[in-house]
C-alpha cells in the first residue's frame, strides 16, 4: 500500500571540485617544455525538478540523502578533469523548499521548474593556467572547492483551484468523488480521509482542480486532530468551499455554528506562502439534503449564511441533486480569480554592478581574541579553500593575491601587528607583512618561497636562543639579543 508523504527533511551534498594538476611537459629535445597541468573538473549540482507524474515525497522519506558527483582531477598534457554528474531529484508540483529554520528558498510550481538545492564546487586551476611572466613554471596548483552541503525541508502544498473544508464526515470525499474521477476512501466514521485528495473537474469549457483535505475540528490551528498538518494544502486555492453536514446527530452542532468554528480555525492559521485565508472567496455547500430533516434544516439556515454575502448551495452527493449548479458556480469563481491575477512576465536578469570602492572583503576585530582579526569575504575565503598549505609556493601565491587585493593594507589600517592571529574562513594565520607581489616567483625554486624560508629561519633562531636562555646559557655569537 502506497503512503502519502507531504513533508520531509533531506540532506543534500553537491560534488567537490577536482584538484588542479602540477605537471611539466617532458619530451625529447624539449627540456623546457613548460607547465602543462590541466584544471580540475567542477563538482555536480543537486537539482530539484518538478515532475507532474510525481505526487508525493515518499522516495525522500526512505532515502533522504542525495549527493552529486565529484569532479575529476586535472592531468598532464593540458587535460582538464571531467565535471561531476549533476543529480536531478523529481518533486511534485507545488513543492516548497525551506531551511530548517523556516526560511523560504523556493516555491516550485509548474512542470519543469528547477531549483539548485546544492551547487557543486569549482575545480582548481592547474599550473598551466597559473603560469605568468613572473612565474614561468609554477610548482603548485589550486585545490578544488568543496560542494555545498545543506539540510532542506520539502513540503508539498497542493496546487488546486478549489479547497474543500469541513468537519469530519461532512461529505467532502463524496463530493470530490461524484464531481471528478478521484476515488478517495469513503466510510461512515470520522477521519476517513487521512491524506489530501485531488480531483479534476470539467464543466463545459472550464477545467479546474479540487482538493479535499482531512476534516477540521475546533483547535485544528493549534494542532488538534489532523488539520494543522494539511491546512497548507489549501493555501493556493482560489476559493474555499464549506461543506456542511445538515444531517448530523450531534446535539451541540448546527450548520451555522460549524461554519463559525471553521472560520475561526482558518483565521488563526498563518499561511507559509503569505496572503490571508480570510480574504479568499467562500462558497457554502449544505450537504445531505436527500434526508428530509436535513433539507428542512438547510432551508432554515440558508438566509443566515446568505446574509454574510456567500453563495449557498443545497446538494446531495447521494442523489447528485444540485451538483450541476454548484460546479458551474465554482467554475465562474475560479475564472474570475484567474482573470484578476497579474500576467506572468518573463524572467529578467538584474545586473547589479559592484561599487568602485567595494574590495569584496571586510576586516573586523576577533570577538574571541583581543589581538586577533577576522577577514570576511567570498573571494578571500575561496582563495584560502583553494590553497594547498603543504606547498610553500602555493602559500606565497595566496599571500601575493591577498596583498594585491589590499588585505594587508586593511589589516595595517586596523592596527594589526606582525605575529597577530588573522582568521580567514577555517584557517588562522600569524600575520607577517609580505614583500611586494611577484618577488617570490623570481627568486625561488618550484614549490618553495623565500619569504617563508626566511621566516622559518628567524623562528628557528628565536627558538634556539629561548632554549639557551631557559638553560642558563649565554647566547652564542650571532644570536639576536
Amino acid at each position: 500500500m502506497s503512503k502519502f508523504v507531504d513533508r520531509v527533511v533531506i540532506h543534500v551534498a553537491a560534488g567537490d571540485g577536482g584538484n588542479g594538476c602540477v605537471s611539466v611537459h617532458r619530451e625529447k629535445y624539449k627540456p623546457l617544455g613548460g607547465p602543462d597541468g590541466g584544471d580540475g573538473g567542477n563538482g555536480g549540482d543537486v537539482v530539484l525538478v518538478v515532475d507532474p507524474n510525481v505526487h508525493t515525497l515518499l522516495d525522500f522519506h526512505f532515502r533522504p540523502n542525495a549527493a552529486g558527483g565529484n569532479g575529476k582531477q586535472g592531468q598532464g598534457s593540458n587535460r582538464d578533469g571531467a565535471n561531476g554528474t549533476d543529480l536531478e531529484l523529481k518533486v511534485p508540483d507545488g513543492t516548497v523548499v525551506m531551511t530548517e529554520a523556516g526560511e523560504l528558498l523556493a516555491d516550485l510550481v509548474g512542470a519543469g521548474t528547477r531549483f539548485v538545492a546544492a551547487a557543486g564546487g569549482r575545480g582548481g586551476l592547474g599550473n598551466a593556467a597559473l603560469a605568468s611572466k613572473a612565474r614561468r613554471a609554477p610548482g603548485f596548483a589550486l585545490l578544488g572547492e568543496p560542494g555545498d552541503r545543506r539540510d532542506l525541508v520539502l513540503e508539498v502544498r497542493s496546487v488546486a483551484d478549489v479547497g474543500l473544508v469541513g468537519f469530519p464526515s461532512a461529505g467532502k470525499s463524496s463530493l470530490i468523488a461524484v464531481m471528478s474521477a478521484a476515488r478517495p476512501k469513503i466510510a461512515d466514521y470520522p477521519f476517513t480521509t487521512l491524506v489530501p485528495n485531488l480531483g479534476v473537474i470539467t464543466v463545459g469549457e472550464h477545467v479546474y482542480t479540487m482538493a479535499d483535505v482531512p476534516g477540521l475540528i475546533p483547535g485544528a490551528s493549534e494542532g488538534k486532530g489532523l488539520g494543522l498538518d494539511f491546512l497548507r494544502h489549501i493555501e493556493r486555492c482560489a476559493v474555499l468551499v464549506h461543506v456542511v453536514d445538515c444531517a448530523t446527530y450531534e446535539p451541540d452542532r448546527d450548520p451555522v455554528s460549524d461554519v463559525d468554528a471553521l472560520e475561526t480555525e482558518l483565521a488563526r492559521y498563518t499561511p507559509g506562502l503569505g496572503g490571508d485565508l480570510a480574504e479568499r472567496p467562500r462558497v457554502v455547500v449544505l450537504n445531505k439534503i436527500d434526508i428530509p430533516e436535513a433539507r428542512d434544516l438547510a432551508e432554515i439556515v440558508r438566509p443566515d449564511l446568505e446574509a454574510r454575502g456567500w453563495p449557498v448551495f443545497e446538494i446531495s452527493t447521494a442523489t447528485r441533486e444540485g451538483l450541476r449548479e454548484l460546479s458551474f458556480a465554482l467554475a465562474e469563481v475560479v475564472e474570475r480569480y484567474r482573470a484578476a491575477r497579474p500576467v506572468a512576465e518573463p524572467t529578467r536578469v538584474v545586473l547589479r554592478p559592484v561599487a568602485v570602492d567595494d574590495k569584496g572583503f571586510e576586516v573586523i576585530l576577533d570577538p574571541d581574541d583581543d589581538e586577533g582579526f577576522i577577514v570576511t569575504g567570498e573571494r578571500v575565503e575561496r582563495w584560502v579553500r583553494q590553497t594547498n598549505f603543504d606547498n610553500d609556493e602555493a602559500v606565497g601565491y595566496l599571500g601575493d593575491r591577498l596583498n594585491r587585493l589590499g588585505v594587508e593594507d586593511a589589516l595595517a589600517a586596523k592596527g594589526a601587528q606582525p605575529g597577530c592571529p588573522v582568521t580567514i574562513g577555517a584557517w588562522t594565520f600569524s600575520w607577517e607583512p609580505s614583500t611586494p607581489a611577484g618577488i617570490a616567483a623570481v627568486l625561488t625554486g618550484r614549490g618553495t618561497d623565500v619569504r617563508l624560508e626566511a621566516t622559518d629561519r628567524v623562528n628557528a633562531a628565536e627558538r634556539k636562543m629561548a632554549r639557551r636562555v631557559r638553560r642558563g646559557m649565554a647566547p652564542e655569537d650571532g644570536d639576536e639579543q
